[in-house]
């Protein structure tokens, strides 16, 4: 069975941070780009990053630039979103997904698979 299992999630001071990971089983990861999406109560989701599945190339939504950072660890079959500088709007469950595409293009849309999420809180 093919799976997407987030983890990682939790409550943090806001300044604080949190590591999220990604672990694929049924399948490896080496053969998909990967990204990193988040739904906040009451918006719709998101682009967070995403890293393309030779790791090349990773992108950023303007709201994260210099605060997570995206990779990935295909022998473990696991990818990772580093949060640092965590602030009160980066408050929602995170979803990883992934895209059956070779090469060095990342992407937001077409993903055939999803996880179930992991609720990240940041609050004093």
């Amino acid at each position: 069975q093919l799976q997407l299992v987030e983890s990682g999630g939790g409550l943090v001071q806001p300044g604080g941070s949190l590591r999220l990971s990604c672990a694929a089983s049924g399948f490896t990861l080496d053969s998909y780009a990967i990204g990193w999406f988040r739904q906040a109560p009451g918006k719709e989701r998101e682009g967070v990053s995403c890293i393309s599945s030779n790791g090349g190339s990773t992108n950023y939504a303007d709201s994260v630039k210099g605060r997570f950072t995206i990779s990935r660890d295909n022998a473990k079959s696991t990818v990772y979103l580093q949060m640092n500088n965590l602030k009160p709007e980066d408050t929602a469950i995170y979803y990883c997904a992934v895209r059956k595409e070779y090469g060095s293009s990342c992407y937001y849309y077409g993903m055939n698979y999803w996880g179930k999420g992991t609720l990240v809180t940041v609050s004093s």
